[in-house]
């Protein structure tokens, strides 16, 4: 019992010599220079950013030249899809796929949309541009080629793609004037 009596009196000694010199030092101030940047780090810190393609339904905000700004969302994807024809070699591909798109104008400035920055990419590397055709018997209801959208107005349809029917692309991506791609990912078969 000797034992434990002298090492708990070392043990509250050592306690209230470090609480001694902690309170010898007369300086609070650094404790309230932590809790200041503790505070602060949250505000100074910007918004984490998915890793990855997007997945299908996730809206993504976009912003022009001049500053009009939308919300682009790919809502479904089809992979072989019925249209007036195969599309055949000249235009790359055995079969149809469509992406259902939806873009809405944020701003309150006009915008004009396509079909033209959409696009498929694949594992290998390679990019399969939307034909921009419509009309005909292409899959309906098709996404517009160059209409005007006022401020709330929004636009949804489907681009058509030229694809090979034994090969699925990764993403489905969205791109305009040489920036990099917004992606979504197509889900597997």
């Amino acid at each position: 019992m000797h034992n434990r009596s002298t090492i708990g009196a070392i043990a509250a000694g050592l306690l209230l010599g470090t609480l001694t010199a902690c309170s010898s030092s007369g300086d609070p101030e650094p404790a309230v220079t932590v809790t200041k940047t503790v505070t602060a780090a949250p505000k100074e810190q910007a918004a984490p950013k998915k890793d990855g393609p997007l997945a299908l339904g996730d809206k993504a905000p976009v912003e022009g030249a001049e500053g009009a700004t939308a919300s682009i969302e790919v809502l479904a994807y089809t992979h072989t899809e019925q249209g007036p024809e195969a599309p055949g070699d000249e235009l790359g591909g055995d079969s149809w796929a469509t992406a259902d798109i939806r873009v809405c104008n944020t701003g309150s400035d006009d915008i004009s949309v396509s079909q033209t920055p959409w696009s498929l990419s694949y594992k290998d590397g390679t990019t399969m541009e939307s034909t921009g055709l419509s009309g005909g018997d292409m899959p309906k209801p098709e996404f517009p080629m160059d209409k005007v959208l006022g401020t709330e107005k929004c636009a949804r349809g489907k681009v058509a793609f030229p694809v090979h029917a034994k090969t699925r692309p990764a993403t489905i991506d969205y791109a305009i004037d040489g920036e990099s791609p917004i992606e979504w990912a197509v889900p597997k078969a």
